[in-house]
């Protein structure tokens, strides 16, 4: 049976910061949405983020008949699910509680319906053992904001068909999505991986009392990371190895990863480190609240994506290269 890759009706378990990152995106991108998510409040917790979210989703541009009224939540899953073209579970990172989930998910669902879970680093074919029609099951792991950062990698399990990969990027690009195909299930998938590692180092230099967290911070935002936004880790060492390139960069530079700069291990979370840690962001947000922060966010991540646009557009270069 051939999965659906045109959607109307959009599903999301799960209502948190991404599960509702996600229903902004959608309904942004002019779908019908139905939620789930059984804690106490959820309705109106979720409701407050979708509309905390929308100014920056009409900045970035509305597409036709998008609403927030377009959002319905119920109160099971079978009822979140039954009519669904397109099923987004974003519920705790807990092995048991996904693997109760997606059998109740996948029982109730269309059998043509691409089911996708947001986990950040639990793999697909433990999660999705109970599944039926496991073949069109897949991670769609996002990133903090959904509705305006685009990267989501899709990973597939044992039993997800090659034609669901391609069908899960299908729908993503179409809600204006970069979708990233992770071809190895491995744990932390990429992205993550890498953010793991940057914010062990990060922990350790709080805690040896090298730096604060807003100099640690300051460090990123004011260097590298205005590098990262446009052109990522290798291009950037590739221009640093001169007109030689990357091979020049890594003679060079090649045997400074012999040196003992960085830690692998976690340091131990103290409760000395986790209260340098919060008195530091605590220092860090001020009297901002952390919605007026995310507006703040938001129109920033607007401003550098637009700039990234633009001057790729100058240089010949589409957005996506």
């Amino acid at each position: 049976m051939p999965l659906i890759s045109t959607i109307r009706t959009f599903a999301a378990l799960g209502s948190g910061v991404i599960g509702s990152g996600w229903v902004a995106r959608a309904l942004a991108h002019g779908l019908d949405v139905i939620a789930w998510d059984p804690a106490p409040g959820a309705e109106a917790a979720l409701r407050q983020r979708v509309a905390n979210a929308w100014p920056a989703l009409e900045k970035q541009g509305l597409a036709p008949g998008a609403s927030q009224g377009r959002l319905r939540f119920v109160d099971t899953i079978e009822a979140c699910v039954g009519d669904a073209d397109f099923i987004q579970e974003s519920a705790p990172e807990r092995l048991d509680l996904k693997l109760d989930l997606h059998a109740r998910i996948s029982a109730a669902a269309k059998p043509d319906a691409i089911i996708a879970s947001s986990t950040s680093g639990l793999l697909p074919s433990e999660f999705y053992a109970s599944a039926s029609h496991p073949e069109r099951c897949v991670v769609g792991h996002p990133f903090n904001p959904v509705y305006l950062l685009p990267l989501v990698e899709i990973v597939g399990g044992q039993h997800t068909s090659a034609e669901a990969i391609e069908t899960a990027k299908t729908i993503y690009t179409a809600l204006g999505m970069r979708p990233l195909h992770v071809r190895k299930e491995v744990p932390g998938f990429i992205a993550d991986r890498l953010l793991e590692a940057l914010w062990r180092e990060a922990l350790h230099l709080v805690n040896d009392g090298v730096a604060s967290t807003g100099e640690i911070d300051d460090a990123i935002r004011f260097g590298a990371g205005l590098r990262w936004s446009f052109m990522g880790t290798f291009l950037t060492y590739t221009l640093a190895g001169g007109d030689a390139g990357m091979r020049h960069f890594m003679a060079q530079f090649g045997p400074a990863l012999k040196l003992p700069w960085t830690y692998l291990p976690a340091p131990e979370l103290t409760e000395q480190l986790i209260d340098e840690v919060v008195e530091g962001t605590a220092e860090q947000l001020g009297e901002r609240s952390i919605a007026a922060l995310e507006r703040y966010r938001d129109d920033t991540l607007l401003a550098v994506l637009e700039a990234v646009k633009t001057s790729k557009a100058n240089h010949g270069m589409a957005f996506g290269d």
